[in-house]
């Protein structure tokens, strides 16, 4: 199922992932710990970003949809909560 945030999360993830090459590129040029500890720390917040917005984005729309259509019993869809709580 494609939602309504699927293409902010992609571009999130992209970010993170072009981030993240040229982190390699700085651990290849020597840069200090400091300076790439700062610049994974930009893209760890960058990927919890995408997560949260993905996370939210399902319990709104799929979980929260499928109760009100009665395809998932408010058992089902407590279960499913409980399993996404672990990823905030």
């Amino acid at each position: 199922m494609v939602h309504e945030a699927h293409p902010l999360i992609k571009r999130r993830l992209k970010q993170a992932q072009g981030h993240i090459s040229k982190v390699i590129e700085m651990v290849d040029a020597g840069r200090s710990c400091s300076d790439l500890a700062q610049q994974l720390e930009a893209i760890e917040s960058t990927v919890r970003g995408a997560k949260r917005l993905l996370v939210q984005e399902h319990l709104e729309h799929c979980i929260i949809d499928a109760i009100a259509s009665g395809q998932m019993s408010r058992e089902d869809a407590v279960q499913e909560f409980s399993f996404l709580v672990k990823y905030f």
